[in-house]
């Protein structure tokens, strides 16, 4: 804490209390009767007791400036105010000194000198700065009138950079500038600042000037405005760095230039007024127009580049000597004035322009990384950020994207760490929740501008299509009654189309979460682990499913979720689910007489798994779609094993290798990236590939991982984005570089070169050779330079989209019978549905050790134990998958590694000849306490090399 601040604690202290006493005599602080008359000879009316906390401020704020009158003086060399510094009257004071007689003037109501730059032209910048009070001359929007120097209380706090109100709060009246425009801050006038504080190495003026500016909007409001001198200014700065470019790192002139090629851009986003140049297209411009404010006067854009360089300057002093003041002040700003205004007067605080001129100033503070600002500014920054309306919130979210992918990460570092502080440090129960906790809420509502602009800023996809193209008119599409196989349920509803979700503030921004390719900031970045660990996750689902805006549910913002909490909260909604399709089941047969059929139950045949289970399907989807989201029990016909979900994922195991065999050839295999995707010259009908799709969602939906090998762009398409150009890397490396090295090649001679035409060849799966035309007439059309790009789109189209239309189309529509009510496209990016469907890829068999829990009387210290895990650490990764197929069921590693499955080793009796045994459903392994390691070695291994059925132990 600085000097003057320490020396002035004790007068807030004895504030406080007189404040709060009855007022007896006639120098009491608000004895409005008693003191009337006296208050109307020094022609000043002071405001009501019933003021509350505002009088106390505003009287705080008037001691500050009879202090500061002490100290500094009021910069008129001609004063005549013995009780101000430039009058030479006041003699020499200690900061304490100078405290108590700030106290005493107070009270006797004394003199107060009227700051010069009220009365010089507001051109004269040097002046204003002299006074240190330019940016609290508010002029034009000060409700109280007078012309004397003391004409008021509130007179005295506008003053002093205070906004004040004209009536008495809650709730705060927003504050429109009037006809003259406020004067605010410019790197002139802090740039002449810092240069006199630095002489009189005193930086008190500093921190008056800040304090004038940041703690009051319509001052910061008009800060930094974009003029034509400041453009001039950015171009010679421009034309600086070019010249010096030579001997200068990339990221050197970016520091240097202060970003002036993204500050331009943000500064046409920024004015929404009819002058702004948007670098967005024509639609967004009008759009723009049509919704711009209609105010008194037009939005002028921000000179973010200015800003940059003013922070630059200000950074460069002490910070000892102006950091406290300026947190201090823009908390000031934001929970007393702008949240307020918010809340009470929303619509007619949004209406006056430039508001989000304040907010772009504040996140352009270098000081968003330090841990004071984090504790002391981010909570209220980010609280007022998240009130403000989708269509402002877009245009921070622009500015956003303006910035490099460094500087954006620091930010979404801030805020994680503005989290974790709030879940270390507040005590949570049952009343009173981490959903509950703003900090923790407006912070992840920041961060969902930090996620969008990370995606608008990088490099995007092709953009989203609302749906796929409808089928063609044919035989199959056209039934004459409703046949969920053909794309139609009994509802009406098209199986095989389902538009991909949309969310207000993509839709505001014009792009889409899977737009996004490659990012400013990864978007597995903004995972927050402990957030995620720490999040009760049943607590969370019934927010999400309640959908009424009294509770904060983070599955609404599942970016900031990791995908094994999130593979949870699916796992909820999947479990009532069944739960709520088995007492309807009840019901049924209670009421109305019909057999109860509480399970979707399949009897299958080993050696006739595909058969049986396809039909089976085939005929609950004909009959009635809605029992596929009866939860799932699989029988194999002569074996005991009763399903409690270890029978189920042998089951999916055992179809799923069906499936790919390539006898069927459904599917084709491609030896370079061992991935399999859609045969499109096969002969199984549409039906199969539908039941294909359903055995799909059935994996997911009853929370079984699967062996399957697809491309990424199978997980996209499953999202509702068709495939482009470069999911081709993933699909056919071969062909991908090719195609790259078409693109890269810029010689004029590219049809001599390459000779291609927008006719393509490729093989059937009999190997017979096949052409397909690209355009019209495409095999007498060269692909030259200017058709390159079009000729490489067209191609991946014809590929991944058009050439396998049929197949998807009947995959996608039994996908989505089993998974169309499921909250998963609004929680999974395709990456994520691919991790939720394969699993990881990761086996670390440690994580699987530490997690492990222990019955029968082993524990982590019992010999036969140790020597299981000397063992298992030796296996390699075949006998590992092995391993886990023998005691889990599955070979996969499920979302968030080995540590989820809480194995349970548990002792099976004294050593025996008897080989290890499993509840796959329970990931129990069953152990003898075997002699030896080598004993121990030899039954293991031939148990989980021979393992295959089940049977009553």
């Amino acid at each position: 804490m600085n000097l003057e601040f320490l020396s002035l604690e004790l007068v807030f202290k004895w504030l406080n209390i007189t404040n709060t006493k009855t007022p007896q005599k006639s120098n009491s602080l608000g004895h409005e009767e008693v003191q009337s008359g006296e208050a109307e000879q020094e022609g000043r009316q002071w405001p009501s007791q019933h003021q509350g906390g505002d009088m106390k401020r505003a009287a705080a704020q008037l001691i500050e400036k009879y202090y500061f009158q002490l100290t500094d003086g009021c910069g008129n060399p001609n004063c005549d105010n013995p009780n101000c510094a430039s009058s030479g009257k006041t003699g020499p004071l200690s900061s304490n000194e100078a405290a108590g007689k700030a106290l005493q003037l107070f009270a006797a109501r004394a003199r107060l000198c009227e700051a010069v730059s009220a009365k010089v032209p507001r051109s004269s910048q040097s002046r204003a700065v002299a006074s240190g009070v330019d940016a609290a001359s508010v002029e034009g929007h000060s409700s109280v009138t007078g012309n004397t120097p003391t004409s008021s209380l509130l007179r005295d706090v506008n003053m002093a950079g205070a906004s004040a109100p004209t009536t008495p709060l809650p709730p705060l009246s927003p504050q429109v500038d009037g006809p003259i425009k406020t004067p605010g801050l410019t790197e002139a006038i802090l740039s002449h600042s810092i240069t006199e504080c630095r002489n009189a190495n005193n930086y008190a003026k500093l921190r008056r000037l800040l304090w004038s500016v940041f703690s009051n909007e319509i001052a910061l409001r008009h800060s930094f405005l974009k003029s034509a001198e400041s453009d001039m200014k950015n171009e010679a700065i421009q034309e600086k760095n070019d010249k010096e470019s030579g001997a200068q790192s990339k990221e050197e002139l970016r520091a240097q230039e202060g970003d002036l090629d993204k500050d331009l851009d943000c500064a046409e986003v920024v004015c929404v007024g009819e002058d702004a140049t948007c670098s967005c297209n024509e639609h967004e411009r009008e759009r723009n127009k049509s919704e711009s404010r209609e105010v008194g006067e037009r939005p002028v854009a921000l000179d973010v580049s200015e800003v940059r360089r003013t922070y630059s300057s200000l950074f460069e002093c002490p910070e000892e000597e102006f950091f406290s003041t300026l947190m201090n002040a823009i908390v000031q700003l934001l929970s007393d004035s702008i949240s307020i205004q918010l809340r009470a007067h929303r619509d007619a605080f949004l209406a006056i322009p430039n508001n989000i001129n304040i907010f772009i100033i504040l996140l352009e503070s270098p000081a968003l990384n330090t841990t004071d600002y984090i504790e002391g500014v981010m909570p209220e920054l980010c609280r007022t950020v998240s009130q403000l309306p989708e269509m402002d919130q877009a245009l921070l979210t622009r500015h956003l994207a303006t910035w490099d992918g460094p500087r954006l990460r620091r930010l979404l570092e801030s805020l994680h760490q503005l989290i974790t502080i709030k879940l270390l440090t507040t005590e949570f129960n049952r009343d009173f929740t981490i959903n509950d906790e703003d900090s923790i809420t407006s912070a992840t509502q920041v961060m969902k501008l930090l996620y969008y602009a990370s995606i608008l800023g990088g490099e995007l996809d092709t953009p989203l299509l609302s749906d796929l193209p409808p089928e063609e008119p044919n035989v199959e599409t056209m039934p004459v009654h409703d046949d969920p196989f053909l794309g139609v349920s009994s509802a009406g509803k098209d199986w095989a189309t389902r538009a991909p979700p949309k969310d207000s503030l993509g839709t505001e921004i014009g792009i889409h979460v899977l737009d996004a390719r490659i990012p400013l900031v990864p978007l597995s970045e903004f995972y927050d682990d402990f957030l995620s660990d720490q999040l009760e996750m049943d607590r969370d689902f019934a927010y999400y499913k309640a959908g009424s805006g009294d509770k904060f549910s983070f599955l609404h913002y599942p970016f900031i979720l990791t995908p094994a909490t999130k593979a949870l909260g699916l796992y909820y909604d999947n479990r009532i689910r069944m739960y709520s399709e088995r007492r309807m089941s009840i019901y049924q047969q209670v009421m109305e007489g019909m057999p109860a059929n509480p399970y979707l139950k399949l009897r299958v045949r080993r050696d006739h798994i595909i058969d049986d289970a396809l039909v089976e399907l085939e005929m609950v989807a004909l009959e009635n779609p809605g029992d596929l989201k009866k939860q799932l029990v699989v029988e194999f016909e002569g074996e005991q094993g009763i399903d409690e979900g270890g029978v189920s994922k042998e089951f999916f195991q055992l179809i799923v290798e069906q499936i790919f065999n390539p006898d069927y050839a459904m599917f084709c295999r491609n030896n370079e990236t061992r991935t399999f995707w859609f045969n499109p010259n096969c002969f199984e009908s549409d039906a199969q590939f539908t039941l294909v799709g359903i055995v799909l969602g059935l994996a997911i939906y009853n929370n079984v991982i699967l062996d399957v090998h697809f491309p990424p762009v199978m997980y996209k398409k499953l999202c509702s984005k068709p495939g482009s150009f470069h999911d081709l890397r993933d699909w056919n490396t071969t062909l991908y570089r090719s195609l790259v090295e078409l693109l890269e090649y810029e010689g004029e001679d590219m049809e001599d070169v390459f000779m291609q035409t927008f006719r393509v060849g490729y093989q059937d799966v009999f190997g017979t050779s096949l052409t397909h035309d690209l355009k019209a007439d495409g095999g007498n059309i060269f692909v030259n330079q200017s058709s390159k790009h079009e000729f490489v789109e067209l191609y991946a189209d014809f590929l991944l989209n058009k050439m396998v239309e049929r197949q998807f189309r009947a995959f996608r529509r039994g996908f989505n019978m089993v998974t169309d009510d499921s909250p998963l496209a609004n929680l999974f990016r395709p990456e994520e549905l691919e991790l939720l469907v394969c699993g990881s890829q990761h086996y670390d068999f440690l994580e699987l050790m530490k997690s492990a829990e222990y019955d029968g009387g082993y524990s982590s210290e019992t010999a036969i134990v140790q020597a299981f895990w000397e063992l298992v650490h030796d296996m390699s990764t075949e006998d590992k998958k092995k391993l886990l197929q023998f005691t889990t069921g599955s070979a996969r590693v499920p979302v968030g590694g080995l540590a989820r499955l809480k194995l349970i080793i548990a002792r099976n009796g004294p050593d025996c000849d008897r080989l290890p045994t499993a509840h796959t459903c329970f990931n129990v392994l069953l152990l003898p306490e075997y002699s030896s390691k080598e004993k121990l070695k030899d039954r293991l291994y031939k148990a989980i090399k021979y393992s295959q059925g089940f049977g009553m132990l």
